[in-house]
């Protein structure tokens, strides 16, 4: 960084004021909300500019003029201007260095200010400032777009910054270290460095220049409150229980704050908790079986977490339970067709996420979760579950039970290509008795199923394995993958 006198001769020597640079005499005091709203802009333009740095000049005027600066001539208050401006703008961006020096003795200080940080314009007390040319005003609607879009394809959500210039006490607030520890099972720390240290190696907290700042990894996932999170308050997953088979009667509804890691299994237990079950008398008792499967659950849950687009806005994880069925739903749209779920190489929207919820055997691994959904819903004889792609969202659909003349010709369409699926991706393939055994159709009744494979060969979702064999008894049938 060059040195603060070469800076600002530098500075004086611009033709005007612009979008990055702004002089003010500022000779005795000046309004620290006024301040915070030029930090606020400045960062933007410099971000907007592709600039290295903004600049806010305290004692020359708008001819150039040095007029020198008695603002915080105390150097603990001026000092403490790194905090006063953090705790007010939403990313927490502050002064990269304030720079006080003396030109023609009279002193001047220049407030270096960073772009604002990629995919997150820098608000003050929750507006956003910009510039039009040398004025200060409201950040344009389109240029605020352009900067949350900025730079996401280049920085993955997890290396993104959930909380900027964090102190240790801030970070122990707002992490929970103590699940941190517990789920990990990690030594019990002596001294919130050693908390720090771990966040530190785990990329829950990174180091820059001996600031600390917590990434949205170690937010999402183990925050006390993801309210206290700009960015995230509105991830958190719902649950919400309906009377009926639609939307108007609204019964319970549960909205988790926890990071995803920390609230998990309570999700989960309040989930399973309220799901239906049957009841079934067995030789000696009675015995509850769930009606939907609840590893099938689990596995639903963790994807729709972990799998989300966490820069689609206005929308978050969901759980919806209807009498007939349960619609889980995440933002952003699949990274594969939805038809190769099952018989696709793991593909993950969010890396660090998953790997993380894996480790803490949250979900099973990776790309194999589908298959197992697949197979709960198999071996208890439900509908085959339904994977949606929305405009903007990923769904997936678990039926409650239901007979097999009550099924639409889609749904037995879609249980026999995702059988087909499944005994491939378990190195076997399909035959008619395979498929009415996943279906539940007697022997006796094989025409059925004979007509069920028909659709789906004719709707160019399966093709027989050996294309010679003219038994169709013996025949064999593989998903077609394209």
């Amino acid at each position: 960084m060059r040195d603060g006198s070469d800076q600002l001769d530098q500075l004086l020597q611009l033709h005007s004021e612009n979008e990055v640079v702004e002089f003010k005499e500022a000779k005795n005091t000046f309004d620290f909300d006024k301040l915070g709203q030029y930090f606020s802009a400045l960062s933007n333009e410099a971000s907007l500019q592709g600039t290295e740095a903004a600049w806010l000049v305290f004692g020359v005027d708008d001819q150039k003029q040095v007029v020198g600066t008695s603002f915080r001539q105390d150097s603990g208050k001026l000092q403490s201007l790194y905090r006063e401006i953090a705790d007010q703008t939403g990313n927490r961006l502050t002064f990269r260095a304030i720079h006080e020096i003396f030109c023609e003795e009279k002193r001047v200080l220049l407030f270096e200010i960073p772009p604002a940080a990629l995919g997150s314009p820098t608000s003050w007390k929750g507006h956003y400032y910009g510039r039009d040319g040398e004025s200060l005003g409201p950040l344009n609607p389109d240029e605020r777009r352009r900067l949350e879009w900025q730079g996401q394809t280049i920085t993955p959500f997890e290396r993104r910054f959930a909380f900027l210039n964090a102190s240790v006490s801030h970070i122990l607030s707002l992490l929970d270290w103590e699940g941190y520890y517990k789920l990990f099972n990690y030594p019990k720390p002596t001294n919130a460095q050693d908390v720090v240290a771990r966040f530190v190696m785990d990329k829950i907290v990174i180091r820059e220049n001996q600031v600390l700042h917590i990434t949205n990894l170690g937010a999402v996932l183990f925050a006390r409150d993801l309210r206290q999170f700009d960015q995230l308050e509105y991830k958190r997953l719902r649950i919400i229980f309906y009377d009926g088979t639609g939307r108007t009667g609204g019964k319970q509804e549960h909205t988790g704050h926890r990071g995803y890691a920390l609230g998990f299994e309570n999700a989960l237990n309040w989930l399973n908790e309220k799901l239906p079950n049957r009841e079934e008398i067995g030789s000696a008792r009675r015995v509850h079986i769930a009606t939907y499967p609840p590893k099938a659950i689990r596995e639903l849950l963790a994807n729709a977490l972990i799998h989300q687009n966490f820069d689609t806005s206005g929308s978050a994880p969901m759980v919806e339970v209807f009498t007939n069925r349960i619609e889980v739903s995440n933002p952003g749209v699949p990274l594969i067709n939805v038809l190769q779920f099952l018989n696709h190489l793991p593909v993950s929207r969010n890396e660090a996420i998953a790997a993380t919820m894996h480790a803490l055997d949250f979900c099973e691994r990776r790309g194999s979760g589908i298959d197992r959904i697949v197979e709960e819903c198999e071996k208890h004889l439900l509908p085959a579950p339904d994977f949606i792609r929305g405009d903007n969202f990923t769904q997936a659909i678990l039926y409650a039970p239901r007979l097999l003349r009550e099924m639409s010709a889609r749904d037995k369409v879609r249980a026999c290509y995702q059988h087909a699926c499944l005994k491939l991706a378990n190195g076997e393939t399909m035959s008619n008795q395979s498929f009415r055994e996943r279906m539940g159709i007697a022997e006796k009744n094989y025409p059925m199923a004979s007509r069920i494979i028909s659709d789906t060969l004719e709707a160019g979702l399966i093709k027989p394995y050996d294309p010679d064999n003219k038994s169709k008894k013996q025949a064999r049938y593989v998903p077609v993958l394209n």
